[in-house]
């Protein structure tokens, strides 16, 4: 499940991530909260929270996570992965090049951190 979270920039989009996330958080959570961000700004900064209660992506998410990276190509300015479990934090590690905008990986106690780094 994705949940978007309150009270971030104008420009950023917070959410976590609990239990399993499918295709249909992407389609029906993520998506519309990247296009709200973007019908008011160039570009968009995500902070993307996996915290211990994260299970899985489905082969649905994977999918819709990769066309919504590359259906906005242009417009990604930061993102910022906050977690502690270790094969996320290395995927994104590993696949960060991908990405047109700076990718950082941040440990669960570092969310202020990230969180200051989004913001900057």
């Amino acid at each position: 499940m994705l949940k978007i979270l309150p009270n971030t920039a104008a420009n950023v989009v917070a959410l976590c991530a609990s239990g399993r996330v499918d295709a249909s958080d992407y389609e029906n959570v993520l998506l519309p909260a990247i296009q709200a961000v973007l019908a008011e700004h160039q570009k968009v900064r995500v902070l993307y929270i996996l915290g211990a209660d994260f299970e899985r992506f489905t082969a649905g998410a994977m999918r819709e996570d990769m066309k919504l990276g590359l259906g906005h190509l242009t417009a990604w300015e930061k993102v910022a992965v906050v977690t502690d479990i270790s094969w996320v934090a290395d995927a994104t590690n590993l696949f960060r090049f991908a990405m047109p905008c700076p990718v950082k990986v941040f440990p669960t106690k570092e969310l202020d951190l990230a969180e200051g780094w989004i913001a900057s």
